[in-house]
């Protein structure tokens, strides 16, 4: 099936550049304006997405709808798309375990929608080859959503099989990633505590150059996404306990990245603030 409606449900920061990739697919895209904050407007006004008034109405016009938001409010979205009554295909691309997206499935079961699951990895697609967008669930289905995505910024990739294993490929590469930088932070924060920061950072670049361990802009780049990993460190704890694992790490991940939330979305945050939080010192106090 071909889809020249597509609704986006919410355009942040990844969203935003997913929508870009439908539209320059050749799709018109559908978003819906209410509850959303000025900057979220504004990204959607410059990429020329097309305001609908209502969730009926938004559901009314797509064929198919991309549900790209924080992991805590995904269940939430697809509740109202099934009270909405679309009947679609609903691609849930959200960071959640697969027992959310059992949940997911549940809450449109009997709706006439089909879901897709989907799980992304990588930046906001802006240049080729740096971001892909799993795929898994009925392959007719799941083929028509890969077709959307051919030749664009965004990879599609399908997985064999049924909803749930894209969601779990996903947590399984972010639960690496994410606790990575975590973990640098907490390193960074016993160093700084007791005044061996540089040293610790010398010998990173020395033995571990390109992590987040050696690069402080790279672990300050973590500041202002925190609010929307910790939600995604809870999925992940679930995931593991569900596979009969723990979900120790992922919640101490969780916890740091909490402490982190009022710095969401500001870019001028440094990796000195970030530890400052964690120690509990004011910013002109650590280092």
């Amino acid at each position: 099936m071909v889809h020249t409606d597509v609704g986006i449900v919410h355009p942040g920061a990844m969203g935003a550049q997913v929508a870009a990739q439908v539209r320059a697919a050749g799709s018109r895209v559908w978003w819906l304006p209410q509850g959303r904050s000025a900057e979220t407007r504004r990204r959607a006004a410059e990429l020329g997405l097309l305001p609908a008034g209502s969730m009926a109405e938004l559901t009314a016009e797509c064929t198919l709808l991309l549900s790209v938001c924080p992991p805590a409010a995904a269940l939430d979205v697809a509740r109202q798309t099934a009270a909405a009554g679309f009947e679609g295909v609903y691609v849930d691309a959200n960071a959640v375990s697969p027992r959310r997206m059992a949940q997911i499935a549940e809450a449109l079961h009997g709706t006439g929608a089909t879901l897709v699951d989907g799980g992304i990895t990588g930046p906001p697609p802006r240049e080729a080859g740096t971001t892909r967008l799993y795929l898994s669930g009925d392959d007719t289905v799941v083929s028509g959503v890969r077709a959307l995505f051919d030749a664009t910024l965004l990879t599609p990739v399908v997985l064999a099989g049924p909803v749930g294993r894209a969601s779990a490929l996903k947590l399984a590469f972010a639960a690496y990633n994410k606790i990575s930088y975590a973990l640098a932070a907490e390193a960074c924060a016993l160093a700084e505590d007791h005044g061996v920061l540089e040293d610790l950072l010398d010998v990173a670049a020395h033995l571990l150059p390109d992590t987040p361990l050696a690069r402080p802009e790279q672990l300050a780049s973590a500041g202002p996404r925190a609010w929307r990993w910790e939600p995604e460190m809870r999925e992940i704890a679930e995931a593991w306990r569900g596979s009969g694992l723990t979900g120790s790490f992922a919640d101490a991940a969780a916890d740091t990245f909490e402490r982190w939330h009022a710095h969401k979305d500001d870019r001028s945050v440094t990796s000195g603030q970030l530890l400052a939080d964690l120690i509990g010192r004011g910013p002109e106090e650590a280092g």
